[in-house]
């Protein structure tokens, strides 16, 4: 039986009191060689092959770690004495290799095996687009920036890695370009992270509550995207990115309001068609908040507002419901809420059967049983779906937030209390910046250049200029080709 010498050797196994570390001993050449690494992130293949393998198979006598250092064929190998550097790379995925001769030092190898437990499946599902790229993010960090890698072919993509959480050390990388970002606001983000004392990142959300320049807003202050089109439009633009190792999502900002209503598919598409649609989400949102709210409004204060052809069938349809409008109204919009947790929570065949069933079966029950009225559930519906019109599942979910307070407004001053609801909406809104933007530019501070892609998608002949507002170094984002305006010399013949 081997007897291994009270050193750093020993001393591991008293600061790392996990079992899944492996202490062994190999005898090759007549030499005594000590491996300890952590089972459970080391890969297996790499250390028999590339490592104990490469030993077994050498002339050379080991001598001492520089020797060993040359018989292993790889790159991340560093020379270390310290306990507490060897400790932090051990539980990081590296190998520590020592020699008989000398047991206060030894090699540090990296073997971590980075892509055991990641999907390798990357669509964009929660952020589907009918056109153009389908490419999302993973939850490995090294798969992420290579991706961005491809898509940006330059030396001025620029990474700064950092570590944070005191428990989970977890890799956090900014990425900007170098020419186009305004240093300004790398040397913000840098800071707040930096600033930043959390014992585990989750994910890239906790940095973003942690960073945001107004945590006690319901509204994201930061983009928060899995598309790998939409980061690339955003670090194009002159934005700054922060990914997370084991977070599918990218962050990046500054950001404005209408950012969040701006899909990818939009550039995909003709500018008329883009703005179309960009417009129909706009009307989706301002529908979604102000649909219940105003029907209650109307029905407790204010009838007569009702045209004449239509207040019998409302007075037909609410005849035997006992309940006062803002109850109603309650009751269905909690309904709906509950069936779309419960559809997400689910399994996604359960969850899709679950909200059709469940909705249509509700919705007869409580017309049949006089809980609600049939042109309120068609109201409900309609806000429901109009929800999903918008593109960010952050923003979705704040509009879905916001309906409930403009209800109990309504419920007690009317049309009175929508009003109220709508300007304190729009002085908080007007408070709110990211990275020290504001979120209402280009309407406050007023850029008339902007207009050009905020409410409608104009075409690429005029948005030629990168977003004033992220002041970015390099204003112009490319060159209008006059092609179009040359006749082609076939027909000229």
């Amino acid at each position: 039986m081997l007897i291994i010498p009270q050193h750093i050797h020993t001393i591991l196994k008293d600061t790392i009191k996990s079992h899944d570390l492996i202490q062994s001993v190999h005898l090759i050449h007549g030499k005594r060689i000590y491996f300890t690494y952590c089972n459970a992130i080391v890969d297996q293949n790499r250390l028999q092959q590339e490592v104990l393998h490469r030993l077994q198979i050498s002339t050379t006598e080991i001598t001492n770690l520089s020797v060993l250092q040359q018989l292993i064929p790889l790159e991340k190998i560093s020379v270390s004495s310290n306990l507490e550097e060897v400790t932090q790379c051990l539980i990081k995925g590296s190998l520590f290799i020592q020699l008989e001769s000398d047991l206060n030092e030894g090699l540090l190898v990296h073997l971590a095996d980075l892509k055991l437990g990641y999907r390798s499946n990357n669509e964009a599902d929660n952020e589907y687009s009918v056109i153009g790229p389908k490419v999302g993010f993973v939850e490995d960090i090294d798969t992420n920036l290579n991706l961005l890698r491809k898509e940006i072919i330059s030396d001025k993509l620029l990474f700064e890695e950092h570590t944070l959480g005191s428990l989970s050390q977890t890799r956090v990388m900014i990425v900007y370009i170098e020419d186009i970002c305004n240093p300004q606001h790398v040397h913000t983000v840098r800071q707040r992270l930096l600033d930043l004392d959390f014992d585990v990142i989750f994910d890239s959300s906790i940095i973003d509550q942690i960073i945001t320049d107004n945590a006690n807003s319901p509204f994201p202050l930061f983009m928060s995207s899995e598309r790998v089109d939409r980061t690339k439009f955003n670090l194009l633009n002159g934005q700054v990115a922060l990914l997370s190792n084991g977070s599918p999502y990218v962050i990046s900002g500054p950001t404005t309001v209408f950012d969040f209503f701006i899909s990818p598919e939009d550039y995909y598409l003709p500018w008329v068609l883009g703005s179309f649609f960009r417009c129909i989400r706009y009307f989706g949102v301002a529908f979604s908040i102000l649909a219940s709210p105003v029907y209650v409004a109307v029905l407790t204060f204010h009838y007569s507002v009702i045209p004449q052809s239509l207040l019998a069938p409302i007075i037909e349809s609410r005849a035997n419901v006992p309940f006062a409008p803002i109850f109603e109204v309650l009751l269905l919009e909690l309904t709906v809420e509950l069936l779309r947790e419960a559809g997400a929570r689910l399994p996604t065949k359960v969850g899709q059967t679950l909200g059709i069933v469940g909705g249509i079966v509700l919705g007869e029950a409580a017309v049949q049983a006089g809980l609600t009225s049939t042109i309120l559930i068609i109201i409900v519906s309609l806000s429901a779906l109009s929800s999903f019109a918008t593109p960010i599942f952050k923003m979705a979910n704040t509009i879905r937030f916001l309906r409930f307070p403009f209800m109990c407004l309504a419920a007690a001053w009317g049309g009175l209390g929508v009003i109220i609801g709508l300007v304190l909406l729009l002085g908080h809104l007007l408070r709110l910046r990211s990275l020290g933007t504001p979120y209402l530019v280009p309407v406050f501070p007023f850029r008339s250049h902007d207009y050009r892609d905020s409410f409608i998608r104009s075409s690429l002949n005029i948005t030629t200029n990168r977003p004033g507002y992220i002041r970015p170094l390099s204003a112009k984002r490319f060159k209008v080709n006059k092609t179009n305006d040359i006749s082609d010399d076939y027909n000229n013949e």
